[in-house]
């Protein structure tokens, strides 16, 4: 190795461990073992601006082994983006911009968040496939606005993990050949060596799935992994290159587990010796900012400066497509309702069959609107428009995922945080659980992401209680910044769109029956925003209902019916509960005015309701095979049996 090549990448090594030893915690085995992987990739092939970290046609390299952080901050900061090295010293430490996983609304350069293990993985395949999407959509003959491509850097812990396996299916499937996966191939994880847990050939494994495999035996030969690098540029599938590599080059305990996730304390003297390196704690010689910046920023800056230009001249030449483009690179996706009121229909009709003449809708408003569900359209109605996504027919928007629920909202993940899509994605409800780590990542990025969830209860009748959900409501609404939303009609269901395509850092999910829902009365496209509003009643009734979805009818069924017995009652439509909490505190207490009772009524469990129920009026045990009116009467959730609930309460 040329001797700036060596001091670059063993400093890269000496930051990275001192950023664990000084925090006292961390994961120092990625950072010496797969050092030179990095090194090679960002100064010979990756394609960023630092000064401009979101410029939409960046090469993209996120970190699935997230646990390597300090390595990715080491990189960052020689780099040139805005990374100091007090922001280095300041690793895992309560606000700084170096968490102990990497987090993308936090730290420039960053492109996802990543730490559960290959979820990162998933999301560089949907950050691959926005690329291919969108240069389909706006590339012109002479103007190649998006022709970048997307690096990721797994470990064994990564490809053990069933999404990676859905992931990389579909990404052979689609044919993403701009996608480039560095697997440091070290043989360690953190309990023992990876021989104890798997024995599969990983080459066989990707070569199955339509994958190029390139093995490079030594991860220290920087030489070999460009020449991989260019292997897989060249290829016309997505490449995995396995780098063998030693984990914790340098320590004492190099290639054990002891290495992996626990700092190497004062064997650092060892490491130092080791390296051959003499500086001080957290120094970066000269010529190694120089070999970054001649290597990383000038030639990074040199290709944002010739596509800004390219840019500009798009936008004076092809103006139509330029506004929608500009609209989509800022995320801008609301519509206004008047656009869905036609749709309205004048009987009853199940939420999920409104949902899907409104998506419909959006596949006309919105060209930049993409998704799909997990084998699952022909009954969640949820259909991108013009056609199937596939490798010979880009022009596609309906993303056919398979089974792979986990894998679909992975992906979608990834698609929004390349910016320029708007993703959804669609199954059943009782199926969120396949989907909870990559719907908590959505919040935690801070992403707008739309998730539509059908068979919402019980009402889903034969199935059974393996399809009917229960508690699946309150693990959604127990994420932190993310709305739930479950209309009660075709208005409510509109209004949740409505609200939702508002929302620029905010995930959804829209929650819809299979079964038909009347038409209400006095509901409101306007008022879901509200979260909550009143449906039916008097101001001051002395009984309170409040209900979501399908159980709105119901409660005004048992209203009208209190009121009769001299019981005034007024109902309260819920479609969101989480925006309803972001009211003013006058119009939350105007609502719920003082008064004797408060009820909630809701087909799933009841936690969570105590807030807003004295008597809360739902089903905590799994359901029941049968007809759905069979089950509704087998829970006696039925008008005669809530009344008999809230007399006996007064």
């Amino acid at each position: 190795m040329a001797s700036v090549t060596n001091k670059s990448i063993n400093t890269i090594r000496m930051l990275g461990t001192e950023m664990v030893n000084k925090a006292n915690s961390g994961h120092p085995g990625i950072v010496l073992g797969a050092a030179p992987m990095l090194y090679t990739l960002f100064t010979k092939h990756l394609r960023v601006n630092p000064k401009i970290d979101k410029w939409i046609n960046r090469d993209r390299f996120i970190l699935s082994a997230g646990h390597g952080s300090a390595l990715l901050y080491s990189m960052l900061h020689l780099s040139g983006f805005e990374i100091s090295i007090n922001d280095l010293q300041q690793f895992r430490q309560l606000g700084s911009i170096t968490p102990g996983h990497p987090e993308s609304h936090l730290t420039p350069g960053v492109d996802v968040t990543t730490g559960p293990l290959g979820q990162g993985f998933a999301m560089a395949v949907g950050q691959a496939l926005a690329e291919v999407k969108l240069a389909n959509q706006f590339n012109s003959k002479d103007i190649a606005l998006f022709d970048h491509y997307t690096y990721a850097l797994c470990g064994d812990g990564d490809l053990q993990e069933g999404v990676t396996q859905e992931s990389l299916s579909l990404a052979g499937h689609w044919k993403l050949n701009k996608l480039i996966v560095l697997f440091d191939s070290n043989d360690v994880q953190l309990d023992n060596m990876v021989n104890v847990a798997q024995s599969e050939n990983i080459k066989q494994r990707f070569e199955a799935a339509n994958w190029e495999h390139i093995l490079v035996k030594d991860g220290n030969d920087i030489d070999e992994i460009n020449k991989a690098i260019e292997k897989a540029k060249a290829s016309n599938k997505p490449s995995l290159i396995e780098v063998k590599t030693q984990i914790g080059y340098g320590a004492t305990k190099a290639g054990t587990p002891a290495v992996h996730g626990a700092p190497i304390g004062e064997d650092i003297v060892n490491l130092r010796k080791a390296l051959n390196w003499k500086e001080p704690e957290f120094y970066v010689p000269s010529e190694v900012y120089s070999d970054f910046k001649l290597n990383v920023k000038v030639r990074g800056t040199k290709e944002y400066e010739k596509w800004f230009l390219k840019y500009t001249k798009y936008l004076t030449t092809n103006s139509e497509e330029g506004k929608i483009l500009k609209k989509a690179l800022q995320g801008d996706f609301a519509i206004k309702p008047q656009i869905l009121q036609d749709l309205k229909p004048d009987k009853p009709e199940a939420t999920r069959v409104s949902s899907g003449k409104i998506i419909q809708k959006l596949n006309i408003e919105l060209p930049n609107l993409i998704g799909g569900s997990a084998d699952l359209t022909g009954s969640t109605k949820a259909i991108g428009g013009d056609g199937d996504f596939q490798y010979n027919s880009l022009t596609g928007r309906n993303l056919a995922y398979g089974v792979r629920e986990f894998a679909m909202t992975a992906i979608n993940n990834g698609i929004y945080q390349h910016r320029g899509l708007l993703p959804f994605a669609s199954g059943f409800l009782v199926f969120a659980d396949y989907s909870k780590p990559a719907l908590r990542l959505s919040a935690i990025m801070r992403i707008p992401t739309l998730y539509i969830f059908t068979h919402d209860s019980v009402a889903v009748g034969e199935d059974g209680p393996t399809h009917q959900p229960i508690e699946q409501l309150s693990m959604l609404r127990s994420i932190p910044n993310f709305n739930v939303y479950r209309p009660a009609d075709f208005n409510e269901t509109a209004g949740a769109y409505v609200s939702a395509l508002q929302k620029k850092h905010t995930p959804s999910a829209i929650i819809l029956t299979r079964q038909d829902l009347e038409q209400l009365e006095n509901s409101s496209i306007d008022n879901v925003n509200k979260g909550a509003y009143k449906i039916y009643g008097d101001d001051s009734a002395e009984v309170i209902l409040t209900a979501t979805g399908s159980e709105v009818s119901l409660a005004i069924e048992v209203a009208k019916e209190l009121n009769n017995k001299k019981i005034s009652t007024k109902v309260i439509s819920m479609p969101c509960r989480e925006m309803f909490e972001c009211q003013e505190e006058k119009y939350i207490n105007d609502l719920y005015n003082k008064t004797k009772l408060k009820v909630t009524i809701e087909l799933g469990s009841t936690f969570g309701w105590s807030k807003y129920g004295d008597v809360n009026i739902g089903i905590d045990s799994f359901g029941e095979s049968a007809p759905f009116k069979d089950v509704m009467k087998h829970f006696n959730f039925n008008k005669k049996s809530i009344i008999d609930i809230i007399i006996k309460k007064l």
